[in-house]
């Protein structure tokens, strides 16, 4: 019995990222720690961005403050900077214990900020990379972007794999890439999400379908890795991060996050926003009416306690 009780305390979590990702620690602690800490020295990319006008004060992780993340899942081509064709804001409030996840369509026409002019809002990140696209959803929102996670949607299979696979819901039966898949409750391997979360003509919701199942993915991820059974793997987790994962976080900002948010990320609570599809000079957009845009920056703002 004594030792039954040792080994669930060395396997107490040391963990990960938040969205995709605040993953657990292990029964090695002190190998667990440094494997950890030299994925996120790879994951660290810092940027040039002054602090967001829209807060006064810095987010500070010791003090509990809620915080924001935008995570942008890019389709990296050869001869481009690619495409940031999923976009995701996450609102992190430890105070009430939840994590907003909000998707917003690539379609999706908006101001692009330092651009001066209107486009597809994942546009910004072709023309000004990261830090346009920080600026241009905190414009489009109305809230501070405090924090990026860019992830490499091609080698996101690698994390799903390093995580033993992931659990959905499905609730259209489709077939994508060759695959099959049935309604009802999905093992699926990080093949078979990537080409999960691809579909996107078969299903009538169109885009926003393809929304949900790219938020399933991630909160998949999240739930497999921080469960007791994904420790073992570990080494295969940290380097399936680091590789495919960029992010202006630090490890002792990621090491705070862990201590003080860490149940908040087993609240995730999703978020879509309504558009009317239409064409503007023989391009498709997606139009947001201002009482729409008004009722998600409202409910962003209240997580984020900045009402």
């Amino acid at each position: 019995m004594r030792t039954t009780k040792k080994k669930r305390k060395w396997l107490k979590v040391t963990g990960i990222i938040l969205l995709v990702l605040l993953v657990a620690g292990g029964a090695y602690a002190f190998t667990v720690y440094k494997s950890f800490k030299n994925a996120v020295e790879t994951m660290h990319q810092p940027i040039e961005r002054k602090q967001s006008e829209k807060r006064q004060e810095p987010v500070t992780f010791k003090n509990k403050d809620p915080f924001s993340v935008l995570m942008l899942g890019v389709d990296e081509r050869k001869g481009d900077k690619g495409r940031s064709d999923t976009i995701i804001v996450l609102a992190v409030n430890p105070n009430n214990n939840s994590v907003k996840m909000l998707s917003i369509p690539r379609d999706t026409r908006t101001e692009i900020i330092g651009k001066g002019k209107e486009d597809k809002i994942n546009h910004a990140y072709a023309f000004g990379g990261i830090p346009m696209s920080m600026d241009t959803v905190e414009n489009f929102l109305d809230i501070p972007i405090d924090y990026y996670m860019q992830v490499n949607m091609e080698g996101f299979k690698d994390i799903v794999d390093a995580v033993g696979g992931i659990t959905v819901q499905n609730d259209l039966d489709f077939t994508q890439d060759g695959f099959h898949f049935t309604k009802g409750a999905l093992n699926l391997s990080g093949e078979k999400a990537l080409s999960y979360t691809r579909m996107r003509y078969e299903d009538p919701r169109g885009d926003f379908g393809r929304q949900t199942r790219q938020r399933q993915i991630i909160q998949g991820v999240i739930q497999e890795g921080a469960s007791v059974s994904s420790l073992t793997n570990f080494s295969d987790i940290f380097a399936a991060l680091g590789k495919n994962v960029r992010t202006n976080l630090t490890f002792d900002q990621l090491m705070d996050i862990q201590k003080n948010y860490k149940e908040a990320g087993k609240n995730i609570q999703q978020m879509e926003i309504k558009e009317q599809g239409t064409m503007i000079n023989k391009i498709y957009y997606g139009l947001v009416s201002p009482e729409e845009k008004q009722r998600v920056q409202t409910e962003l703002k209240t997580q984020l306690e900045l009402n």
